[in-house]
């Protein structure tokens, strides 16, 4: 997915609001850690795939995809508990069957159904036509419905104008379309904040400790002037909105191996090395509280982008244009 910065030569021409996916089967395990809400880098790919169909094609290969706005209006995980003092289990199946008609073994995967609506920045040096603007509704709604999602299948999308085109200059009237619905933006900021907050009750404590301590609540007792005990359950994100841990990228841990080196690598043809999780918090914003341009909840401050750093071997997906 190209990005707006490389050297300035292209820039955002418009957008494209692909409204009320419905992604049935996404891949629910976001990182080795966190489950729940799809990883940033599925939606993210397939958005990628799309892009470089854009460049093949004879109208469009002047253009291509950049940043992505999350709106998510529904998420239902599939799982399964028999009551609520119980964990909860990943409904699963077992297909295929082997070729002595037993079922295979499980490998653990979990599943859920989405109702999205993506905005993709539409990069380029010159503005489409009305032409061009009509054949990308087009195309785009019906390469989406083709192609897999966060490991999921797109099984349609908003009966009335399910893919709208937007200038360049008209980003803030985006904001209505997407009610009612949560857009996913960057708690970097607020993670640095319980993270010093952290350090200063235990100096010895890591980042990770902060993670935990973001995704635990704690029950203090307290007495009352009756000598009643009356629990109070906190958190530490209180008075942060609503802040959840994912996964923002990777950070890789071994040589850059050159292409063809790595065996069973998904592109042979790529460089390649081994990477582990990088772990940050997101917050879930209602739209209207992205309409303060110029602000920290700026709509345009609102995509998600690949930042790619050589030389420290990460491979991020950000919304903030530096490091």
């Amino acid at each position: 997915m190209s990005r707006i910065d490389d050297d300035n030569i292209i820039g955002v021409v418009g957008y494209l609001m692909f409204k009320k996916v419905v992604i049935e089967g996404a891949n629910t395990i976001s990182s080795p850690l966190t489950y729940g809400f799809p990883a940033i880098t599925g939606f993210l790919g397939s958005f990628h795939a799309m892009s470089r169909k854009m460049v093949d094609d004879e109208l469009l290969s002047d253009v291509c995809l950049g940043g992505v706005l999350l709106a998510c209006h529904d998420c239902q995980p599939q799982m399964y508990r028999p009551n609520s003092y119980n964990n909860y289990t990943f409904n699963q199946t077992r297909n295929p069957i082997k070729k002595d008609g037993k079922t295979a073994s499980i490998i653990e995967e979990g599943k859920c159904r989405l109702v999205m609506t993506f905005v993709v920045e539409i990069l380029g040096t010159d503005t489409l036509t009305n032409e061009q603007q009509d054949y990308a509704i087009q195309k785009t709604k019906q390469w989406l419905q083709q192609q897999r999602m966060a490991g999921g299948s797109v099984r349609g999308l908003a009966r009335f104008e399910p893919v709208q085109f937007f200038g360049k200059d008209d980003v803030s009237s985006i904001t209505a379309q997407l009610l009612p619905a949560f857009v996913l933006m960057d708690a970097q900021d607020d993670f640095a904040e319980i993270i010093d907050k952290v350090q200063a009750g235990n100096p010895d404590a890591t980042p990770l400790d902060a993670l935990i301590d973001v995704c635990t609540l704690h029950h203090i007792p307290e007495t009352q002037k009756n000598g009643d005990i009356k629990w109070l359950t906190t958190s530490r994100k209180s008075g942060h909105g609503w802040l959840v841990p994912m996964p923002i990228g990777y950070q890789g841990i071994s040589d850059l191996y050159d292409a063809g080196m790595m065996q069973n690598v998904r592109n042979p043809e790529y460089p390649s090395q081994y990477v582990e999780a990088i772990y940050s918090l997101g917050k879930w914003v209602y739209p209207q509280r992205l309409n303060s341009v110029g602000g920290d909840n700026d709509i345009a401050n609102a995509f998600w982008r690949y930042r790619y750093d050589a030389d420290e071997s990460l491979y991020l997906v950000t919304q903030n244009r530096e490091f």
